[in-house]
């Protein structure tokens, strides 16, 4: 799998390390570099070459609009995602062309958001292994273990330290973390629309309008009613629709 060489640019080093942490979550994003200016920002994009440059806007000397607009000069240049806590910047930002617009303090959600919009841009089957007709999941139940094909994997569910996989004909708990059971399926059309739920895109039925931006999401084979976060509508729409 083809790693997404990521720099990251801020004047703050806490910034820069929180960000780093979440991004080292994703085994398909590598961080090549670190800059805490627009100037050693310039310099360390010519020498890695990344397909993606986190960017704040205000810093010293010259600004994150400033590095954006001369990095659309190289031959190559790199997406460009502006991380600031300022969102008054916002429409400038996206006449530089960002692909999005990260607000401080960073929250893991819309940071996975933002992941997946950058796959998107990136062509993700250059990025993502190509699923085989007979990988299967295991899982461990009172001492026996069973292979889910994962087509049949309606949706995956976190509670109290457990995750749940329900299929058709029942659900099966596992020890693993939501985020280790959606890295190893990440090659199905599985997509996360809670901090608490995956689902499987296959079954999708119907996205019914909730409130305060969130919606409910029914799937075909299954009569819970999950619950889509507001963050993760826009995608998750992108994803489903023609």
């Amino acid at each position: 799998m083809t790693r997404i060489k990521t720099i990251i640019v801020d004047d703050e080093r806490y910034s820069r390390d929180e960000l780093k942490h979440l991004l080292q979550e994703y085994d398909h994003i590598n961080v090549v570099g670190e800059a805490a200016s627009g100037e050693d920002a310039l310099v360390l994009c010519m020498q890695q070459l990344p397909a993606v440059v986190f960017l704040d806007i205000e810093m010293p000397k010259m600004s994150g609009l400033e590095v954006a607009k001369h990095l659309k000069e190289l031959k190559n240049p790199p997406l460009i995602v502006f991380a600031t806590a300022y969102p008054d910047f916002a429409l400038e930002a996206f006449r530089h062309e960002a692909i999005d617009y990260l607000l401080k303090p960073y929250e893991e959600e819309q940071v996975n958001e933002t992941i997946q919009r950058m796959i998107k841009y990136l062509q993700p089957n250059q990025y993502m292994p190509v699923s085989t007709s007979n990988a299967k999941l295991a899982v461990e139940l009172e001492h026996e273990i069973f292979y889910l094909d994962p087509l049949e994997i309606l949706y995956i569910s976190r509670e109290e330290r457990v995750s749940r996989i329900f299929t058709k004909d029942g659900h099966y708990e596992s020890k693993l973390a939501l985020k280790e059971l959606e890295e190893r399926l990440s090659s199905y059309p599985f997509f996360r629309i809670h901090k608490s739920y995956i689902v499987n895109l296959n079954h999708v039925s119907k996205l019914i309008p909730w409130f305060n931006g969130a919606y409910m999401l029914e799937l075909a084979g299954s009569k819970e009613k999950l619950s889509v976060s507001r963050n993760y509508v826009k995608s998750l729409r992108s994803k489903l629709e023609l």
